[in-house]
């Protein structure tokens, strides 16, 4: 080894050692030990409150109700909400072939334990 990598070397052997007691971590079992303090950060420090709206008079929910496009606006959003949920699967009948068998019911579920044997 040449004195320029043994120059570098061992001064940075020394630091590794001086940081690895200095980031050693307290013995959990030593009541004495020295700890940094606590720092409690509570989630609910960046939480904004929103306000309620304020409350309209019966005329003025008419008025907006009446622009948004009334009752019939309302069921085009529920509407739209329960397409989204369950789409249809239905099967295009072909021509020429007879419909598809529909799917057998399963069988009633048995109670845990007793194997298919049928309780008296």
């Amino acid at each position: 080894m040449d004195r320029s990598a043994f120059r570098w070397l061992l001064p940075a052997a020394c630091a590794l050692t001086a940081l690895a007691t200095v980031a050693a971590p307290a013995d959990p079992l030593d009541a004495s030990a020295a700890v940094p303090p606590f720092v409690h950060r509570s989630t609910f420090d960046s939480y904004r409150n929103l306000a309620e709206p304020a409350p309209l008079g019966w005329r003025e929910a008419n008025d907006v109700v009446g622009r948004i496009g009334g009752w019939r606006a309302y069921a085009r959003e529920a509407s739209a909400a329960q397409a989204a949920e369950a789409p249809a699967l239905t099967v295009a009948p072909v021509p020429g072939r007879p419909a598809p068998a529909p799917a057998p019911t399963p069988a009633p579920a048995q109670p845990a334990g007793h194997g298919g044997h049928s309780m008296h």
